[in-house]
């Protein structure tokens, strides 16, 4: 077994059970990529072991802390298992579920997200990548899924020096599939749509927009960023008499009409506008248009803390254009799914661009991903999706 050993100094981070060692803590040694490697202090003594990605930043990622421990099959088994089980315990409302949430499943680089009978999963790190077979081999076997479908096309794998990979690894079929959430009917592509099909993390909000639509009777809504639609079809379960969808993919909007049909509302009811959202935003503002609620749910702007100053910025603009289009007392559900923006950044940023408009509001709600996507005490940088359910002073 190869061995990499830190520069002194650089274990205490280990020492805690954090998951990652960064190029400038090792000492010596390397190896292949995704390659076992045991771990030590610059005593040698021991501290992990990971698997090593000569061309990332992130130089190893550690699968166990227990130096009896053996990286083998029946250790992707045993954790694959355990992190199934965790769902099962959940009771979560849906057909679709997160099954495996990288480090917090103690599993770095591996998500999957079960839709009925078909699994999605992508591998972003090459040592979940060299143990693909013997983790897509665990992952049946613990799920009795009939197939299972690879999306690693994020860009994160051209940091591990991966090439992008797509396609049926167990099975075949069509990649359409459909799921319910909350009573709700929804499709998605796994082949073709976001990430791995969907945006599940935002389960509970959608129901929390549905419940606070009903509660406050809030009647014209806006869905900014609206990707297929999950947060209209919550909007109009909720109540609302009109729900504006606005995002720049025409097919995407396609996905939300034929979902408001699926759940039996009136397409009257729905609006859709292909566009760009500030501009959508800024059009609105300028023709004095209002909304009761408003949710802004935008792509990710800083992956990384190095990015968080420029897409402050960007959060702050469209904080302060919603809240110049809320009306008295309307709700603003705002998130930010950036893992450079912390919730405590995050807040100050729209509570700056409430400042600038003027306009104040009472928190009724601090928003984060569903149970099924776990954020750990060891591992904090796990929690990147954050929001706020703000009601806007009269």
């Amino acid at each position: 077994m190869k061995s990499i050993r830190l520069v002194p100094g650089k274990e205490r981070s280990l020492q805690r059970c954090h998951p990652w060692v960064f190029a400038g803590s090792v000492g010596h040694g390397k190896a292949d990529a995704g390659e076992t490697v045991r771990v030590e202090a610059a005593d040698g003594s021991f501290l992990a072991w990971g698997a090593y990605s000569p061309a990332s930043s992130i130089r190893v990622r550690v699968w166990s802390f227990d130096e009896a421990e053996r990286i083998d099959a029946a250790f992707f088994q045993r954790r694959i298992g355990q992190a199934v089980a965790l769902r099962e315990r959940l009771a979560i409302p849906s057909s679709g579920r997160r099954l495996i949430h990288g480090e917090a499943d103690g599993l770095p680089g591996l998500i999957v997200d079960r839709y009925g009978d078909l699994l999605c999963a992508q591998f972003s790190f090459t040592g979940s990548e060299r143990w693909k077979d013997a983790i897509a081999d665990a992952l049946m076997a613990a799920t009795g899924a009939a197939r299972l479908y690879e999306r690693s096309d994020a860009g994160v794998r051209s940091l591990e020096g991966l090439p992008p990979q797509t396609g049926w690894l167990r099975g075949q079929g069509d990649t359409t599939v459909a799921i319910t959430e909350h009573g709700w009917q929804l499709t998605l592509d796994v082949g073709q749509g976001h990430k791995t099909g969907f945006y599940l993390d935002q389960r509970d909000n959608r129901a929390a927009l549905a419940g606070w639509v009903q509660r406050l009777g809030l009647c014209e809504v806006l869905n900014a960023y609206c990707y297929t639609g999950g947060f209209t079809v919550a909007a109009l379960a909720g109540g609302a008499q009109q729900v504006t969808s606005v995002d720049s993919s025409g097919p995407a909007l396609a996905q939300v009409q034929a979902h408001v049909r699926l759940n039996g509302f009136d397409d009257s009811r729905s609006h859709c506008h292909e566009a760009d959202v500030n501009a959508f935003l800024r059009s609105s503002l300028e023709a004095g248009r209002r909304f009761d609620a408003i949710v802004l749910d935008p792509p990710k702007l800083a992956p990384t803390a190095a990015h968080a100053e420029r897409a402050a910025r960007a959060y702050k603009d469209i904080n302060r254009l919603a809240f110049k289009l809320l009306a008295p007392g309307g709700l603003l559900m705002t998130f930010s799914c950036s893992g450079g923006i912390s919730a405590d950044l995050f807040h100050k940023i729209v509570a700056g661009a409430a400042a600038d408009v003027p306009a104040d509001g009472a928190i009724l709600q601090r928003l984060e991903a569903a149970c099924d996507h776990p954020s750990t005490m060891r591992f904090p940088e796990g929690e990147y999706l954050k929001g706020l359910a703000i009601l806007k002073s009269a």
